[in-house]
């Protein structure tokens, strides 16, 4: 039995938003089903709560479960749920009209979202997920009935500004919708929703990991089995949310599993990293360290980022917000208990859970590779080796996490030739009175090596941190130190190595040094003046003529090269000169300029001796064929 029919219309924005969806608006039309399956696993876990509160509650909840019913002949899909259901007014209010999800707001953004895929990423955001149906049926039938009552209710629309309601009396207790499909539509990429083997990718895809068994025959119409077949029933999803289950339970080979799945890679993780939040705001994430970098770790156009879900159920990808640039290479899942289904990217980066998600896997990663450090130095040795370049453009972009990202770190150092050093293990080494982290940057650790500008620290046995990568140049600008021990160029500004001691009793002498010197320093400066800034004396040369220096806060000129490389046009930057007072041929230059001021060849061995400086750190000559010149003619001379 049942009461008649009554025909409602929509609310007015709800009219539009039907007829959006009706249109194909969106490109990813399988997501349907994903909120068809979200919905009734919430409609299963409010019936668990209720009787839970409710012990009077007359419910059966012997078997819940979701049911996907295929139909290939009628070209019918009802997915069916034996939990809370709703009543009559419940269906009004929630499926009638959607005034409190926010549609005049959601019909907005749609509009402003240009693209297809950006305006899928919407669906869900405003509580419109049933109205998803009608991207691929022509008409809806939904039969529910709250559990503990006795009647149900039957609602129908084809979406054209109409729907009709009854009460009926024989409704089982749950929710079923039934969706009457448009035709397959390969071009419009509207697929047959009747296979078996569509509706399980589907599933598999986006509700795997939903707590509650999804349900489908072995066998359908369109597989032409006998009815015997069809009535067999299997579970389409595997349940098996790893990361919601205690650690003692799952099993390194399930980790691993997992990680290929989501990573498409076919070794097992370098590390596996568990988190939990509870309280006011819960989630939970896996998240793994790959064993190798992926050949795109540096490509502009790579995809990066963790899945997300919301209480199981898929919603993305590569969800960025979840983990910045220079983590990029971290794979795995984090699942959300309050956000809403498929929320958009532009709401994902303002969202206040979403931020705070972040911060607490930031330092989980950072905290794990630091314990790496210590537990399994191997593990640790291989992870940085793959992962080190990325991780330091942290140190440019993560200012809060700035100190962690230092303490993991590891660089080149000429302590050892092929083992690198932590800072913590350079500051440790420290000679007694030494200042500064000594550094230089370079192209390659035999140019660092061999620059003149490492003598005076080589002979002095200072170590030396040889930094060769792309972001060197540019972080050691930007961070002033390590635990209150600060960074120190050796081929910027003054170098001084002598104790306070020393300095004392060398006082007399560098002054005494500094007049013998004054007037060649002078005539360098003005001679040299298109490309030095000055002409000074040394104290890092000890077999080296002369080598050329940066001021303190001066663009090295790798930096330099890269920036015009990237197409900046920079005005040159005039570096300095520095002399080696004890050099055989600074001293005969000396006193060949005291003697002849007014030699013009001396000019010429000026022009050689800069571009000798500037050839022994790896720079090019501004004009090569006018340096090969001088020196064929000043070689002419000496024979």
């Amino acid at each position: 039995m049942s009461t008649p029919i009554e025909t409602l219309e929509f609310q007015s924005e709800a009219r539009q938003l039907l007829q959006l969806m009706i249109h194909s608006i969106y490109s990813n039309k399988d997501t349907f089903l994903r909120e068809l399956i979200s919905n009734a696993s919430d409609a299963l876990d409010k019936l668990r709560l209720e009787t839970f509160r409710d012990k009077e509650l007359e419910a059966d909840t012997s078997d819940l479960h979701v049911a996907i019913e295929l139909d290939a002949q009628a070209r019918t899909l009802t997915v069916r749920d034996n939990g809370i259901g709703m009543t009559r007014d419940e269906v009004v209010s929630l499926i009638g009209t959607i005034a409190k999800s926010g549609t005049a707001d959601f019909l907005r953004k749609l509009k402003q979202a240009q693209d297809a895929a950006g305006s899928q990423d919407l669906i869900g955001q405003f509580g419109v997920g049933f109205y998803a149906s009608f991207m691929v049926a022509d008409k809806v039938t939904l039969v529910t009935r709250r559990a503990g009552t006795a009647e149900g209710v039957r609602w129908e629309s084809d979406g054209e500004g109409t729907y009709t309601i009854q009460t009926v009396v024989d409704a089982p207790q749950g929710t079923a919708v039934t969706l009457h499909l448009k035709p397959e539509d390969a071009e419009d990429r509207l697929f047959d929703y009747t296979s078996p083997v569509k509706i399980r990718e589907i599933v598999k895809r986006y509700s795997d990991f939903i707590t509650w068994p999804i349900r489908m025959s072995k066998g359908s119409a369109a597989d032409g089995e006998d009815a015997a077949s069809e009535s067999e029933v299997d579970t389409v999803n595997s349940m098996k949310a790893l990361w919601a289950r205690s650690k003692d339970e799952v099993t390194d080979q399930e980790y691993h599993e997992l990680y290929k799945h989501v990573s498409h890679d076919w070794q097992d993780p370098l590390e596996t990293i568990r988190l939990q939040a509870e309280g006011t705001f819960e989630y939970q994430a896996l998240l793994f360290l790959p064993s190798r970098a992926p050949m795109d770790l540096f490509w502009r156009e790579r995809k990066r980022g963790v899945q997300l879900y919301v209480k199981r159920v898929f919603i993305m990808d590569d969800c960025e917000s979840l983990v910045p640039e220079y983590l990029r290479f971290v794979k795995g899942v984090v699942d959300a208990q309050d956000l809403s289904l498929n929320v958009s990217r532009e709401i994902l980066q303002q969202d206040r859970q979403i931020q705070l998600i972040r911060r607490r896997l930031v330092k989980k990663v950072l905290s794990t590779v630091k314990s790496m450090m210590t537990t399994d130095p191997d593990k640790y040795a291989t992870f940085w080796t793959e992962f080190g370049r990325a991780v330091k453009e942290g140190l440019l972009d993560d200012v809060e996490n700035r100190d962690a990202i230092l303490d993991i770190s590891s660089f080149a150092s000429t302590h050892d030739a092929e083992k690198p050093t932590t800072l913590r293990q350079y500051v440790e080494r420290m000679k007694d009175g030494q200042e500064y982290i000594y550094y230089l940057t370079g192209e390659s650790r035999s140019a660092v090596e061999k620059s003149p500008h490492m003598e005076a620290l080589r002979a002095r046995g200072v170590e030396v941190l040889v930094l060769t990568d792309p972001i060197d140049e540019m972080w050691v600008d930007a961070v002033a130190g390590f635990d209150g021990t600060q960074f120190q160029s050796i081929a910027k500004g003054q170098v001084d190595l002598d104790t306070d001691e020393e300095n004392e009793t060398a006082k007399a002498e560098r002054e005494q040094r500094q007049q013998d010197f004054a007037g060649l320093l002078s005539w360098l400066t003005e001679t040299l003046g298109d490309t030095v800034k000055e002409a000074r004396l040394s104290s890092r040369l000890t077999t080296s003529a002369a080598c050329i220096v940066g001021d303190t806060h001066d663009m090295t000129p790798t930096l330099e090269k890269m920036y015009r490389a990237m197409g900046q046009d920079l005005p040159p930057v005039k570096r300095i000169l520095e002399l080696n007072p004890d050099h055989a041929l600074i001293i005969r230059l000396r006193e060949a300029h005291t003697a002849r001021p007014h030699d013009d060849g001396l000019a010429q061995t000026a022009e050689l001796l800069y571009g000798m400086a500037l050839l022994s750190e790896g720079g090019e000559l501004a004009d090569p064929a006018r340096f090969t010149t001088i020196l064929a003619s000043q070689l002419e001379k000496t024979l």
